[in-house]
């Protein structure tokens, strides 16, 4: 593995000399890749042996998966990442998150960090609104959870709030600009942790996946963030010292999460959340949240406090 991952364009990929290269991307993208010179696949079991360079264009999940099958049966293939859309920045983190029946299962380690990230910004162009807002979202869930950690030391803050500040600058929705500092978000959480807002992601979000295909890791985030940053501002001056220490903005920060939150989308949520609440107490995204979260905290998202 590399000392540092490279980050490319579109146009240096398509240039490089990659070997055998083959491409597996998410169908809603098939189109627009039609003219990459590589062979293609269509799924994780299809990937031949031998391969010099897999390159993988999707979203967090498929990036994720081509990083278990890289590390579980061909480590010496180079992995290229490019993300379709942002938010989960799987393409710059060292952290795997599979999906299983009922929860999620973490991998973690530096033989997972794709060689190369490659951002795409024509792919903004088409997203849906909601998916963007959810995937901003996801993106400012990495970076504040991970600047608040308990397990963050200064060198992790200080890039972090690098992130926050380039975060702050850009409008919710669909914007190419979202896409490096979301990656270096999650690069930089994966330094340190995350916490309540992933907790209660990667708890509820199986079962809202069966009530309805529409719920995913990001849209909870994104509904979750706000409440969440309430409840951790309210418990000591944390909040307030860290944004000072790095000149942040807390105000402004903390309306833009207002911007991201969707009552709606909170009242779907909530009565998963109350059902399960003693699994996101035991989640250990849960046990690093920047805050201790005890059995009584519930209440505040029932009661909607934050509000």
């Amino acid at each position: 593995m590399p000392s540092e991952q490279e980050t490319w364009g579109v146009g240096q990929l398509l240039e490089a000399d990659l070997g055998r290269a083959v491409l597996l991307c998410t169908p809603s993208v098939l189109d627009r890749v039609a003219g990459w010179p590589f062979e293609r696949v269509e799924s994780i079991s299809a990937l031949p042996s031998g391969l010099d360079t897999l390159v993988v264009v999707g979203g967090g999940g498929l990036i994720d998966r081509a990083k278990a099958w890289r590390v579980d049966d061909s480590p010496s293939t180079r992995l290229v990442a490019v993300p379709s859309i942002w938010g989960s920045g799987a393409e710059a983190s060292p952290v795997v998150v599979l999906d299983g029946e009922s929860d999620k299962h973490i991998r973690m380690g530096p033989e997972f960090l794709p060689e190369v990230r490659c951002y795409w910004p024509a792919l903004a162009d088409s997203l849906p609104g909601d998916l963007a807002r959810f995937a901003c979202g996801d993106a400012w869930s990495h970076a504040l959870e991970g600047f608040l950690s308990p397990l963050a030391d200064d060198a992790v803050r200080a890039d972090l709030a690098g992130v926050i500040r380039t975060l702050s600058e850009l409008p919710i929705g669909a914007d190419a600009r979202w896409f490096k500092p979301s990656g270096d978000a999650c690069a930089g959480q994966a330094r340190a942790g995350v916490g309540l807002v992933h907790g209660i992601a990667h708890t509820l979000e199986p079962g809202l996946r069966r009530e309805d295909a529409g719920w995913g890791h990001a849209r909870l985030c994104a509904s979750f963030a706000w409440p969440v940053m309430a409840f951790n501002r309210r418990q000591g001056d944390k909040w307030y010292r860290l944004f000072a220490e790095y000149d942040l903005d807390a105000a402004a920060v903390f309306e833009r999460l207002r911007e991201l939150h969707s009552p709606s989308d909170f009242d779907v949520a909530l009565p998963f959340l109350a059902a399960r609440w003693m699994d996101v107490l035991r989640d250990p995204c849960t046990r690093t949240n920047s805050s201790l979260v005890r059995r009584d905290a519930l209440h505040f998202f029932t009661e909607r406090e934050f509000q």
